[in-house]
């Protein structure tokens, strides 16, 4: 089955959990080579470092995951803008889901996401570099989720864990 997106055709994804299978794949094939070159440097064997991007750097889980965040560090000033990002799957029948934390007094009206074609809720913020940032997503105003690739999660005040992105 195809699907027609733009003015490019591409193959559909016919299973649900196929993307998140496949982006964990890319993750381990990550660590492998980075666990191969720390042998690599250890033997006296590695190969010359690259050069360092020109420009804002993303870091981020791939776009066709559907969920996690993705950071863009700006070279002008210590900001990193995130890109937030809570898949349909963690939230399939929500209304409305609100990106609240540390960065905005953990108020639920001050950052609304919004709806993707895909299902998945989207929001992004300009942070500070250099800083941690407790949050969770509000969905439908009653009921809580974290962030599925969160940099680490912290035990609050109320016996659950909150998300943690690291800027």
């Amino acid at each position: 089955m195809k699907k027609k997106t733009g003015t490019k055709t591409r193959k559909a994804n016919p299973k649900p959990g196929e993307a998140l299978k496949k982006m964990a794949k890319k993750a381990e094939t990550a660590v492998k080579r980075a666990e191969e070159a720390v042998v690599a440097a250890v033997k006296g064997k590695a190969r010359p470092a690259r050069k360092a991007p020109v420009g804002p750097v993303a870091v981020g889980p791939p776009k066709e995951g559907g969920g996690g965040f993705k950071k863009l560090y700006l070279k002008s000033r210590p900001v990193c803008k995130v890109t937030f990002r809570l898949p349909g799957e963690a939230a399939p029948e929500a209304r409305a889901v609100s990106l609240v934390g540390d960065f905005n007094n953990w108020d639920a009206g001050a950052a609304p996401m919004q709806r993707l074609k895909n299902g998945s809720f989207t929001a992004w913020l300009s942070l500070e570099a250099g800083k941690d940032y407790r949050f969770r997503y509000l969905i439908d105003e009653q009921r809580w989720e974290n962030d599925w690739f969160a940099d680490r999660y912290v035990k609050n005040s109320f016996g659950t864990d909150d998300s943690v992105v690291t800027v």
